[in-house]
């Protein structure tokens, strides 16, 4: 029984897709509006998207301009119970709805108010759910900060890869040594020293990384992302991120017309900055009209994306892979496991292999031929980098059409309509266990955000929030308030 159990498992483990990952993925794809399931959507063809927090640390210690945030938000403490046991029971829910592996931010407000061994257990908690955590920061934190968030009490590691995204923009206020910034290069030392601590992390601990760069665009810092992002290229940032504002969160903090602002205007910009044109056409997360991403490889100062859509042979590439290895996870699984899984896939379609190599070839001549990939690698000039636009909603759209899409109603308005085939193909997944339902995150803080941050302000409010660690009621939230439920949920790190 014992050896039968051990051979089950392992065949299981060893399986190039696991079933409860291609049986959410064909949930998610079955559940994509007509107008998203296109040859290159990505969405339940090989992602479940991504996933996010809420209400587990909604307080910030910078005000911004917009800010996404409720009005109540820096109303409430900040308590690692709450937070640890709230991510845990959303993190569980989402494990068995979307299966065994996906991307998720641990995000709220600020994540580094949390004290360091809540920030690790929260981590732990969600890798427990199968989750490959990303920590949402504006990034203002010492080191000593990050290493007792990675490190134990002994010194090791807790992790051997941690996620981080960095928000870092002009429109931010009270970062320490730039509190009121007067353009986005004034920001760059900042930017330097937060991704200096990761790489001096690796060196000294050997914990890798991957680090991304968000910033917020507006009317006012628009033409600066050109200039942004040929500074931050030559940082090591593995991605950057850009979001158009949207009208959601605190309104006493909208002081543009954030419509001047298009996903095709930030994108022109992008482009600018990198040198060259960009493809992003070839693969599409959700809809075109809020995700735009490429991914590529940049040599010296040349960036080769991994698939070019004019060129029929890397799209006949894209379609075999999605057709015979699309939900095969690479990430966080052991090297033994994982050469045996390829080797299985390799095994049940040998005619991909040649296609495969054939596809290499075509991006290392995008970067300028073998010979000038192996010197910039000795140059350690070789990186993988993203590039990716967030387009989000505003929220006067937003509640409106998801309250007609509560009650199956689909609208006649015209932006209504194209508001409800946005949200109906959103990447960007929040849980709500309770209520037994995922929401897309501009629903979240568009509509839901305002009542849950009501409701923590009696549940956790400021008085007392000298006392840390200490057993508090913790919440489980939900569309119509926020149910309180006993009990800590702590993850020993």
């Amino acid at each position: 029984m014992g050896l039968t159990r051990t051979l089950t498992d392992f065949e299981l483990a060893t399986r190039p897709i696991h079933p409860e990952t291609r049986a959410a993925l064909d949930r998610r794809w079955a559940d994509l509006p007509p107008h998203a399931q296109t040859d290159n959507q990505l969405l339940g063809r090989c992602a479940v998207g991504c996933e996010g927090t809420h209400g587990v640390f909604p307080k910030c210690n910078l005000t911004c301009s917009p800010c996404y945030h409720s009005a109540d938000a820096n109303k409430v403490r900040i308590d690692g119970d709450h937070t640890v046991d709230n991510v845990t029971r959303q993190m569980a829910y989402l494990r068995r709805m979307r299966g065994p592996r996906a991307h998720a931010q641990l995000i709220g407000g600020e994540v580094s108010l949390l004290p360091a061994a809540d920030h690790a257990a929260a981590l732990l908690a969600m890798r427990a759910a199968g989750r490959e955590p990303m920590s949402m920061t504006h990034g203002d934190f010492d080191d000593d900060y990050l290493r007792d968030v990675v490190l134990d009490e002994n010194g090791r590691p807790r992790f051997r890869k941690v996620s981080f995204a960095a928000h870092f923009d002009s429109l931010m206020r009270g970062r320490r040594g730039a509190v009121r910034p007067r353009s986005e290069a004034e920001l760059n030392p900042f930017r330097e020293q937060f991704a200096q601590m990761f790489v001096d992390l690796k060196r000294d601990h050997g914990v890798s990384s991957y680090l991304a760069h968000n910033m917020t665009v507006t009317p006012s810092n628009v033409d600066e992302v050109e200039q942004v992002t040929r500074d931050v290229l030559d940082m090591p940032f593995d991605m950057m991120s850009f979001q158009p504002a949207a009208f959601i969160g605190d309104d006493r903090r909208w002081r543009e017309d954030f419509g001047e602002v298009t996903i095709d205007k930030v994108w022109e910009r992008i482009e600018k900055g990198v040198g060259q044109k960009l493809p992003w056409q070839a693969t599409q997360f959700g809809d075109p009209r809020c995700n735009r991403s490429t991914v590529g490889v940049r040599v010296g100062g040349v960036f080769a994306p991994l698939l070019d859509p004019e060129d029929p042979r890397d799209i006949a590439a894209r379609d075999r892979f999605l057709a015979h290895h699309g939900g095969m996870i690479f990430g966080d699984v052991p090297t033994g496991i994982l050469i045996v899984k390829v080797l299985r896939a390799l095994a049940a379609h040998p005619g991909d292999v040649p296609p495969l190599f054939r596809l290499m070839g075509r991006v290392v001549r995008r970067a300028g031929g073998l010979r000038k990939m192996v010197a910039a690698a000795r140059r350690k000039k070789v990186s993988f980098k993203t590039f990716v636009v967030h387009n989000f909603m505003d929220s006067e759209q937003v509640k409106p059409a998801w309250e007609m899409m509560e009650k199956g109603i689909v609208a006649d308005d015209p932006v209504l309509k194209e508001t409800q085939e946005r949200l109906g193909s959103c990447m960007y997944a929040m849980s709500h266990p309770d209520d037994g339902r995922l929401v897309p995150a501009c629903v979240q803080h568009g509509v839901l955000d305002a009542v849950e941050n009501e409701e923590l302000r009696r549940i956790l409010p400021l008085v007392g929030a000298g006392v840390q660690g200490a057993v508090t009621p913790t919440v489980v939230t939900r569309p119509s308030g926020l149910t309180p439920v006993r009990g800590t949920g702590r993850v020993e790190a």
